[in-house]
């Protein structure tokens, strides 16, 4: 996982605690890049030696100003840098890299579709990346970055997957609080896809086990990608899906049943990125929890179910025990959507920003010419 800019690098240092909270496996090497100095220093997990300063000689370790055209420069310049972190890195042991970047600011904008380009070309694994788009109270400029980034981004790597700031900030949240929350959905999410195919050999082993190629071959479709979840405890003492059973007496029917209606919950309800199920190109239904709760004819419900709302007829479908755990979550991937309105809109706003930028500045053009005038005496210039 390569965290680029403040934003990328806030989720990977998450992913990173959150990792070795849960013993995982899923991160198998961590490196941070930014043309900021202050935002390295604010990690807390990515080991400094794993930190990558870019940019120094142009912008001296204060940032490139949410300029992500400069972005895309410092990074073309310094992308050795990265390449010398990424050589410690086993490649032999990584099924896929993945960068994750803010959309709208300037180095990870910028700097992420550059390295994607550059991963490609020297590495046979695929490269994803995790885009984060900006809310609409961020500003028109991130908003305009956003939409370039998202175009060149969404070229250069193997799939995208999308996380859209504007439907998850809650109203009341301040900033800090808002992107906590946004980083702890985004971890959870994947490290339940990601972590799917990592089980230790003494571990519980599924009935359909998911591993690393059938979540290879769903991004496969290439374009956008989305991710839903949902989540409920086996053990309470009353409500929830699994509330009136057990460990020792599960009822086969309602297990089955309570599980296609989290997979219908994990699919409707709130996805990273909001589009129409229809149209999706491929799909993955991943189930975790407790190998007891995990209902072979349930999930399989729930893959068909995932067919007929989407139209594919490639929707992969599997477990993923925790003996340990006392929740069953639900990860849905939909790759190769296209209906998404979001995306769209974004486009129109940028193209409008575009315009507004142009015409502000040729309107500060003529303001300044204006305000030099200085009548019928002309004044010459120094140089």
């Amino acid at each position: 996982m390569i965290g680029f800019g403040q934003a990328g690098g806030k989720v990977v240092d998450r992913f990173v605690e959150f990792d070795r909270q849960t013993r995982g496996k899923t991160v198998r090497a961590a490196i941070a890049v930014n043309t900021a100095t202050a935002d390295l220093r604010g990690l807390k997990h990515v080991p400094t030696d794993e930190q990558v300063l870019i940019g120094q000689t142009r912008v001296k370790g204060h940032g490139v100003g949410a300029d992500n055209e400069l972005g895309a420069e410092v990074t073309e310049e310094d992308v050795e840098e990265i390449q010398a972190a990424l050589d410690d890195v086993p490649v032999h042991e990584v099924d896929a890299f993945m960068i994750v970047a803010g959309l709208g600011g300037g180095t990870g904008s910028g700097g992420a579709p550059v390295l994607a380009k550059h991963l490609q070309r020297l590495y046979a694994e695929p490269v994803y990346g995790l885009g984060i788009l900006p809310g609409s109270d961020e500003g028109g400029l991130y908003t305009l970055n956003a939409a370039r980034s998202f175009q060149t981004f969404v070229r250069e790597v193997d799939n995208l997957m999308v996380f859209d700031n504007e439907s998850w900030r809650h109203t009341g949240e301040s900033l800090g609080e808002g992107y906590a929350d946004i980083n702890e959905e985004l971890v959870r999410r994947l490290a339940v896809l990601f972590g799917a195919g990592e089980v230790d050999e003494a571990g519980a082993v599924g009935e359909s086990v998911v591993d690393a190629s059938e979540i290879i071959n769903t991004l496969g479709s290439g374009g956008v990608s989305t991710i839903g979840y949902a989540i409920d405890h086996v053990e309470r003492e009353k409500g929830g899906l699994f509330s009136r059973f057990s460990k020792k007496g599960l009822d086969e029917t309602d297990t089955t049943n309570r599980i296609t209606s989290l997979v219908r919950k994990a699919a409707l309800g709130r996805l990273t990125l909001p589009c129409e199920l229809g149209g999706t190109e491929r799909g993955l239904l991943v189930m975790a929890g407790p190998p007891e709760y995990l209902n072979r004819k349930g999930i399989e419900h729930g893959r068909r179910w995932l067919e007929e709302q989407t139209g594919s007829m490639e929707i992969r479908g599997g477990d993923y025990p925790l003996p340990d755990e006392h929740s069953v979550a639900c990860v849905v991937l939909l790759s190769g959507v296209t209906d998404v309105p979001r995306i769209k809109g974004l486009q129109q706003v940028a193209i409008e920003a575009m315009e507004n930028l142009e015409e502000i500045r040729s309107q500060s053009d003529a303001n300044l010419a204006a305000l030099l005038d200085d009548g019928d005496e002309e004044l010459t210039p120094l140089f």
